[in-house]
Order: structure tokens, then sequence, then C-alpha cells
């Protein structure tokens, strides 16, 4: 009996050193790829995916089954202060488009980003688009940037499939972002209720 008891043990055992394995493969395969976007939030994924995989370790090692539900992942941070690249997240459900200085293309992965807008649009929500512009040079050029900007958002998300009907530019009350410069150049898109 005691032959039985010792091969579950080496079962748990290389359960736990898999599980361990393939976490570390994955958090240097995330970081690999937070360096190459150069993104702005670097260390909040990597303790993010290094805290469940803690968490995972310690459920496989108590035998419990790895029923439960994934995390959700971490919403990029805005900007950093210097940063002069493209950029989108996701904050509370508002798709933000950052744009590098003097510029009106859109971030690598928009489109992604734009998911729940694109289906909610479909769906015939309408979406708002509203544009922002640092405080920096010509107040007149600054304003038709935003424009372009946001312009350039409404057509990814009419490529995508959305009525241009079920968009809606808005121009917001005060045009000049708040925020640090890198922060103030974007556009804003919002599911209206």
């Amino acid at each position: 009996m005691s032959s039985q008891d010792e091969q579950q043990e080496y079962r748990v055992a290389a359960v736990v050193l898999i599980a361990v394995v393939l976490m570390a493969v994955g958090l240097a395969i995330g970081v690999a790829i937070q360096k190459v976007r150069g993104s702005g939030a670097k260390a909040a994924p990597a303790a993010v995916a290094a805290a469940t995989a803690g968490d995972a370790s310690a459920g496989a090692a108590n035998g419990a089954a790895a029923s439960a539900p994934p995390a959700a992942a971490p919403e990029a941070a805005a900007p950093a202060a210097g940063s002069d690249d493209a950029s989108v997240v996701v904050e509370n459900g508002v798709v933000k488009f950052y744009f590098a200085s003097g510029k009106s293309d859109l971030a690598p992965g928009a489109v992604e980003a734009l998911a729940d807008a694109i289906a909610a649009g479909k769906a015939g929500q309408k979406l708002v688009i509203s544009g922002f512009h640092d405080s920096t040079g010509d107040p007149a050029k600054n304003a038709e940037l935003a424009k372009q900007r946001a312009l350039a958002v409404r057509d990814a998300l009419k490529a995508a499939g959305v009525a241009e009907s079920g968009i809606e530019l808005k121009k917001p009350e005060t045009a000049t972002g708040s925020g640090n410069n890198a922060e103030a150049r974007r556009v804003e898109v919002v599911i209206a209720l």
C-alpha cells in the first residue's frame, strides 16, 4: 500500500513542478512582450502574473481542483510623462487612444481594444468619440489635430463594421486634455447608455 501512496505523492509533485515551469515560461514571455511594446506599465502585469502563478501553484499543491476562474487582465496605465508613443488603454469601459505629438496614427492593438465598443455599436448602441489635445503649440492646429485623431478612430470603427449612424463625434466642452502632455493627446470612445 505504501508504494501506491508514494506514486500519488510523486504525481502531485510532478503536477506542481509542471505548473510552476509553465507559469515561469508564461511570465518570461509576458515580460518579453512588455519590453518589445515598450509599455509604460511594465511591472504591474508581471506582478499580477507572479501572484496568479503563486496562487495556482498553492492550489495544485493542496490538491485543490483547478476550477477557479481566470484572473482578469490588468488595465494598462496612461502614458508616462515623457512618453511620445501612441498607445491605447481601456479604463472603466472607456477606450482611450493616446497619440504621439503632432500625429494622428492609431496605436497597434486599436481594434482589439475597441472590441466591446464594436460589439455595442453593431448591436445598435451609440458610440461617442471625443478628441483632446495638449496645451503646447498653436491652439488652432491642436484643435484640428484632435479632430483628425477622432476621425481616425471613427474610421477604424467603420472599418470594423460599425454603421456611421451609430457613431457620434462630440467636441468636448474643454478640448485641452488634463494630465501631462502625453495623457492630454487622446481620443476617448464611450458607449452611450
